[in-house]
């Protein structure tokens, strides 16, 4: 028999703030499941992360990072 939301979302706000990330992340996970997709960005991170081993000289500061983002979304 099916628990209404109701129920269900009261139970899980009594859990532990530790469980209740455990049980988030795990939603989460089954709404955007994408092994190819995460295969990809894993293979960009991976490449980007040799490179800037090689050359730190490619890492920027965060602060100019956040500051063109900013400039961007305004």
């Amino acid at each position: 028999m099916r628990k209404p939301v109701e129920i269900l979302e009261a139970e899980l706000l009594q859990l532990t703030k530790a469980d209740r990330i455990r049980v988030l992340d795990r939603v989460v996970a089954s709404l955007d499941a994408d092994s190819a997709r995460d295969a990809a960005w894993d293979a960009v991170a991976a490449r980007r992360d040799a490179e800037a081993d090689r050359d730190p000289s490619v890492l920027l500061p965060l602060d100019d990072v956040l500051a063109r983002l900013r400039a961007e979304v305004q």
